[in-house]
């Protein structure tokens, strides 16, 4: 069951839909709900330790309603400049074509996808109008989790906190949306006598329900992979990593996660990494030297996620798997204030040298993916060099670091051709 939760490469997408919910046009709901939301707090509080410490009270909104306060209210309160260099560095690194528009079709993915938001900054739970009485439970508990995690952790300060990193930012979504998909999954499944912590079985089927979103959802099933993968990374692959952590720590790992929440999507995708306490490499960048007219438009992290979504989309699925031999990644993009030309400015570290050179390789074919045409004017072991559709690149292999500069005026590498 997936609640209004979102959240591409980078951060500004929080921002939405945290303000999405605090203006619909909402009524109180008609069918009392204080029974059956008192049982399953009582459930929850059970399973997680977590006592609720103030009535929750949902309210219904309709569907109709969503898409048109969601663009209103990105409108009043997301500058559009934010919007561009969002859209501008996921088409830079080649995750959305050239003319895809991100905000429309943004909102039409959470509204497709809404089922029930809770509202951390207004402390407010949102019920979609539905004729399913199951699929309102079921939302119900998902947001319900969350509500009751709130009360204690202060969600809105967990999800600032990592205001600054984009990687950790998704990491804290996966430990939010993993928890609340966790415990509406044990709820559900304890009603059959069934249970996630004590069958393999029924975290793995229930993990695969979670990854599996189709059909129904025309919008989402022709949306780019990676707003598909970001999508549902947070349920599925938070889902596994909430396991993990009960596995080892009982019931004192629901609120460990908060406590100390994971540093990037790594440590998501390999819980190993995150008791160990593997941080991520901090990469230098390549930088491109230009006059007073070039400023930063956007910088951030770019996770093991983000590097496994590139290298499936452009390579396979088969090649996408070095991306567990990501280190670190880092990203910045320059623009020039005269003739809007962009910069691209990106560096990953991998594991070792051999991991480094598979994905100096790999990142040819994503280069030659992305682009319409690609001109290759110089090839070493260690750099490549040419043109493509926005300009001049040079691609370096440094030890265990790959670099890239992306969008040239023009090429100022020596590369020799072999």
């Amino acid at each position: 069951m997936l609640s209004w939760a979102f959240l591409p490469m980078k951060r500004i997408f929080y921002a939405i839909l945290l303000l999405a919910a605090g203006v619909l046009l909402t009524q109180p709901a008609q069918v009392d709900y204080s029974r059956e939301i008192g049982e399953i707090l009582t459930e929850l509080s059970r399973i997680t330790g977590f006592k609720a410490v103030r009535a929750i009270e949902p309210v219904l909104i309709r569907r109709e309603q969503v898409k048109r306060f969601l663009a209103e209210r990105i409108e009043a309160e997301i500058k559009p400049e934010e919007l561009r260099a969002e859209e501008l560095t996921l088409k830079k690194f080649g995750f959305l074509p050239p003319d895809f528009d991100l905000k429309a079709t943004t909102i039409e993915l959470l509204t497709e996808q809404a089922a029930a938001f809770y509202d951390y900054r207004k402390k407010r739970l949102y019920l979609l109008q539905s004729n399913s009485t199951a699929l309102q439970q079921v939302a119900l508990v998902h947001e319900l989790a969350h509500a009751l995690a709130d009360q204690h952790f202060n969600l809105a300060k967990f999800v600032d906190r990592a205001s600054e990193n984009d990687d950790s930012a998704m990491a804290r979504l996966a430990v939010m949306e993993g928890q609340a998909t966790w415990l509406m999954s044990e709820y559900m499944a304890g009603r059959m006598g069934l249970s996630l912590r004590k069958s393999q079985a029924v975290v793995e089927m229930m993990s695969r329900q979670t990854e599996v979103l189709g059909g129904d959802f025309p919008i989402f099933d022709n949306a780019p992979l990676y707003l598909r993968e970001t999508l549902l990374f947070p349920y599925a692959k938070g889902l596994l990593f909430q396991q993990a952590v009960v596995e080892k720590l009982g019931q004192a790992g629901f609120a460990e996660v908060f406590k100390r929440p994971p540093a990037g999507t790594h440590q998501i995708i390999d819980p190993e990494k995150y008791f160990a306490g593997v941080a991520p490499s901090n990469p230098k960048l390549p930088e491109f030297k230009g006059s007073r007219d070039w400023r930063v438009l956007a910088e951030g992290s770019i996770g093991e996620l983000d590097h496994w979504i590139l290298l499936k989309q452009y390579v396979g699925e088969e090649a996408a798997r070095l991306a567990y031999r990501w280190k670190g990644g880092r990203y910045r993009l320059v623009e020039n204030r005269r003739s809007g030309r962009t910069i691209l400015e990106y560096a990953s570290e991998w594991t070792d040298e051999a991991a480094a050179r598979e994905f100096f390789r790999h990142y040819q074919a994503v280069l030659k993916g992305k682009w319409k045409k690609m001109d290759v004017a110089g090839s070493r072991e260690d750099l490549l060099a040419g043109s493509g559709d926005d300009g001049f690149f040079e691609v370096r292999l440094s030890g265990p670091v790959v670099s890239s500069l992306e969008g040239l005026p023009e090429l100022t590498s020596t590369a020799g051709s072999r």
